[in-house]
C-alpha cells in the first residue's frame, strides 16, 4: 500500500493531525509515554516495544540473502516488573497479531 492509497482512506482531519506529529521535536517520547501511561520506568523496554511496532525494514545482503524486517523483543526479568502488562497492551494496540512476533520469558526463580 502506498502513502497516497494511506492517505485517501484517512479523513482531512486525521491526516491533518498526523502531519502535526511529525513536527514535533519529541514525538519518540511522547508516543512512548502515551502508549505505555500505566507502566513507571522500563523506558528501554518500551522504546524496543515501539520500535518492533512499528516494523523493521526487509534487506537483500551482498549474498543475495533476503532478511525479514521483523523486530523482536525478549524481555527477561524479576516477577512483578510488568513484562505480562507489556504483552497485554501490545496486544490491545494490535490488530493483526500476525504481523509482530513478540516474545516474552517469564522467568520466575
Amino acid at each position: 500500500m502506498t502513502a497516497v492509497e494511506i492517505k485517501n482512506q484517512m479523513s482531512e482531519q486525521d491526516w491533518n493531525r498526523i502531519y502535526n506529529m511529525t513536527q514535533d521535536v519529541n514525538l519518540y517520547d511522547n508516543l512512548i509515554k502515551s502508549l505505555f501511561a500505566t507502566i513507571y520506568g522500563n523506558d528501554e523496554i518500551k522504546r524496543g516495544i515501539l520500535l518492533m511496532l512499528f516494523g523493521g525494514v526487509p534487506k537483500k545482503t551482498v549474498e543475495h540473502t533476503t532478511l525479514r524486517g521483523d523486530t523482536n523483543v525478549c524481555i527477561v526479568g524479576d516477577p512483578s516488573t510488568a513484562k505480562s502488562q507489556f504483552l497485554k497492551q501490545v496486544t490491545l494496540m494490535t490488530q493483526n497479531y500476525s504481523l509482530f512476533t513478540i516474545i516474552f520469558f517469564l522467568l520466575y526463580p
